[in-house]
């Protein structure tokens, strides 16, 4: 429901011979005037209104569309109509949009399921995946959860979209905080995806989650199976954490994971393999954001490279003085002092960001970091330090948007593209 207001500022009282909903019944849209319901069994209008000087009066408006048969979003119209006794006549314009979606209180996948729709789908209770049961999300969905639902995962999902039809999975609101601030840029709208300890062999390519509060939180598991492969991914804006690895092994490349208050990546234990991913921790709401990256130990094995590591702070990267940890990080840019005496065993061509130059690192590296407004577009500027710097032998060759790597790959998840 919306209103306005309709204020009288002349300098004498005035009177409105009709306020009229111009198409009825027509278009879905239901008015209140100072009170008086606008329906049919008043014609859709009311006569007679008389505003003194400086008088107000408030209008309310509500719209319930009909099914709606294009996809797609679909534009509804009407107006409202003040006639004046002087006969000046003053318009309203009224307009809503309206998309047919499919809703969902609560889906129980009980066995293999494929999800498809090029319209919305809307998940108010959330998501589970039984144990022996394979959830498919096809190329081209967009699940809108409510806030307390989410993906929770004991058999296998798979979300496989494709660089030109990804999978979408955010929150439900398509409205406002502020005129300038939808709540699709606000985090923790939605709970994120949760694997729990007897899933495994989970694939996520050419998915987009965001605004979630934690973005994707992998339990503890058997590190000889694979856990979760996600490739040319986005985990963006999380409440939580955003991707987090609880002994498990797991596969991470070609992915953006970005702007969490908790770290951006938590690793614990496991087998864990990233590579092409740009890890960067400009989160906006909560000036105690955690570093971007932490590991904990015991770590069987992390293996980090061609990747930015970078951020706000001075230091983006927590876990390296922890004992029984096997990490390496090759050929990376890491925003963290430099630790001579791990130079070379656990560091291997890496680039530390110099925290006073502000012309190549942190935020430079990318296109747009607007807070105000809070568009992020983490594709590398022309200035950035990571372009032609990451290891043709270890490169993949693709990039997050699909776009082929040249002979002089660059680091993180974006090979830049000159305009």
């Amino acid at each position: 429901m919306r209103s306005f207001w309709v204020y009288n500022r002349n300098d004498a009282g005035l009177r409105c011979t009709s306020v009229r909903l111009e198409r009825g019944n027509q278009s879905g849209f239901r008015v209140n005037v100072r009170g008086e319901y606008l329906g049919a069994e008043v014609g859709y209008q009311t006569n007679n209104i008389e505003l003194y000087k400086g008088d107000s009066l408030r209008v309310f408006v509500e719209v319930t569309p009909k099914t709606q048969r294009e996809p797609g979003p679909q534009l509804i119209e009407d107006k409202l109509t003040f006639l004046l006794e002087n006969g000046v006549s003053q318009t309203v314009c009224l307009k809503a949009y309206s998309w047919n979606a499919k809703t969902f209180d609560k889906l129980d996948i009980t066995r293999d399921t494929t999800i498809y729709d090029a319209n919305p789908i809307l998940i108010r209770g959330g998501i589970h995946v039984s144990q022996g049961a394979t959830l498919q999300i096809q190329a081209g969905t967009t699940l809108y959860f409510n806030s307390q639902a989410g993906i929770e995962v004991d058999g296998t999902l798979r979300s496989l979209g494709t660089k030109d039809a990804p999978v979408v999975l955010r929150g439900s609101r398509l409205d406002r905080m502020f005129p300038y601030l939808p709540y699709d840029r606000v985090s923790g709208q939605w709970q994120g995806i949760k694997f729990n300890a007897e899933s495994y062999e989970n694939d996520i390519e050419y998915t987009d989650i965001h605004g979630a509060f934690n973005g994707i939180v992998a339990d503890s598991a058997d590190i000889d199976k694979t856990k979760l492969s996600i490739r040319q991914s986005t985990i963006h804006n999380c409440r939580g954490v955003g991707l987090s690895l609880n002994y498990v092994k797991a596969i991470v490349e070609n992915c953006q994971i970005t702007n969490t208050l908790l770290p951006c990546v938590y690793v614990k234990g496991g087998d864990v393999t990233i590579n092409h991913s740009t890890i960067a921790q400009f989160y906006p709401f909560d000036g105690n954001r955690k570093q971007a990256f932490t590991f904990e130990s015991p770590i069987a094995r992390l293996l980090c490279r061609n990747s930015i590591i970078t951020g706000y702070s001075d230091d983006e990267i927590n876990g390296l003085t922890a004992e029984d940890c096997h990490f390496k990080f090759e050929t990376c840019i890491i925003r963290t002092p430099k630790i001579v005496t791990k130079d070379s065993i656990y560091f291997i061509n890496v680039v530390y960001e110099d925290i006073a130059d502000t012309i190549r690192f942190g935020k430079k590296h990318f296109k747009t970091i607007d807070t105000r407004n809070l568009v992020y577009d983490f594709s590398l500027d022309s200035i950035s330090g990571a372009i032609d710097k990451a290891d043709p032998a270890t490169s993949l060759p693709i990039d997050r948007h699909g776009t082929p790597r040249d002979p002089k790959p660059d680091i993180g998840a974006f090979e830049y593209k000159q305009q």
